[in-house]
């Protein structure tokens, strides 16, 4: 496993650890241990994972992820842990880099994020450019079903648009910020918006952002 992305994982498996099993996160419904049931079927049953992409093979997904949710938690943040097994494409470093940096990030978010008390990571520099990147490559797929113009701004005026069309609002924040924004995590990103104000609205309400 490459840095960023085993960083993010231990990070993850360590939260998920301390907040215990039945804790809230910014997945809908889901708790800490469907959370992390979701992430050890992502990486070790790629016969059922598909469906969260492809609408189809849902059911499947469920079904296979309800029967990992029974396992005992503390197996569960074990395999998190120590990672895919080595048939698995995430095995790759550079799969595991390129898919898992940001996917442990965001999941991490999602559980820190859910606590009253929480505060913001102060990311570095290099951590906080490799999301970029990652975001530029994503962002027409994740704004896709915006109902707005969406564009992602930097601070330092770096831009990539995430949707064409009117009217158009302008989300500036950090990259870490921008990500969870743009994953559907509007009201839990530290960013501001600029544009119309009835766009703004359906913008934040939006629950088709995201893959």
């Amino acid at each position: 496993m490459s840095t960023h992305a085993k960083r993010e994982r231990l990070l993850l498996a360590d939260l998920l650890e301390a907040s215990g099993p039945d804790a809230p996160t910014l997945c809908d419904d889901w708790n800490a241990r469907d959370l992390a049931a979701h992430v050890v079927v992502r990486e070790r049953r790629a016969d059922a994972a598909g469906g969260i992409l492809i609408k189809q093979l849902a059911p499947r997904l469920e079904r296979v992820q309800a029967e990992f949710a029974e396992k005992p938690f503390e197996e569960l943040i074990q395999l998190i842990r120590t990672g895919p097994p080595r048939f698995s494409p995430f095995a790759l470093k550079q799969i595991d880099e390129a898919s898992n940096a940001v996917e442990f990030y965001v999941h991490t978010e999602d559980v820190r994020r859910a606590q009253p008390d929480w505060t913001p990571r102060e990311l570095d520099p290099v951590f906080s450019d490799v999301l970029w990147s990652r975001l530029e490559r994503m962002a027409r797929v994740l704004g896709r079903r915006s109902p707005v113009g969406l564009v992602l701004r930097r601070p330092d005026g770096r831009t990539v648009v995430a949707h064409r069309g009117t009217p158009v609002v302008t989300v500036t924040g950090e990259p870490s910020e921008l990500l969870l924004f743009a994953f559907g995590r509007q009201d839990a990103a530290r960013v501001e918006t600029d544009g119309d104000k009835d766009a703004i609205g359906k913008l934040h309400e939006a629950k088709q952002l995201g893959i």
